[in-house]
């Protein structure tokens, strides 16, 4: 199971951070991701992190958002600074089948509204 939290309204250049609590498998075996949508737009993926740590990010929020998990406490994590209004969109976490980051996402959480003003 995957929580998020963290979600919420912010003016434009502001800062949140998303989490996700895991339950019923570690964080650190396996790929991790955020993805966010906009309704009537696709999924897009926003940041990965694999088990050895490796992580990969959209072009559009490259030096502005970081992904990062904490083992201890089996959660993931978005940092988000400078948001932009483009930035605004339902935020997923998901877990990927491999250890390595593929494009398959077996597991979702329910989402977490980010909105962000001008």
């Amino acid at each position: 199971q995957l929580v998020e939290s963290g979600g919420g309204s912010m003016q434009s250049g502001g800062s949140l951070r998303l989490s996700c609590a895991a339950s019923g498998y570690s964080v650190s075996t396996g790929c991790m991701g955020w993805f966010r949508q906009v309704p009537g737009k696709e999924r897009e993926r926003v940041a990965t992190i694999d088990y050895r740590l490796t992580t990969t990010y959209v072009d559009s929020v490259k030096g502005r958002f970081t992904i990062s998990r904490d083992n201890a406490k089996n959660t993931l994590y978005l940092q988000m600074n400078r948001l932009k209004p483009e930035d605004t969109a339902m935020y997923y976490c998901a877990r990927g089948l491999y250890s390595y980051c593929s494009n398959s996402w077996p597991a979702w959480g329910q989402g977490t509204q980010v909105t962000v003003s001008s």
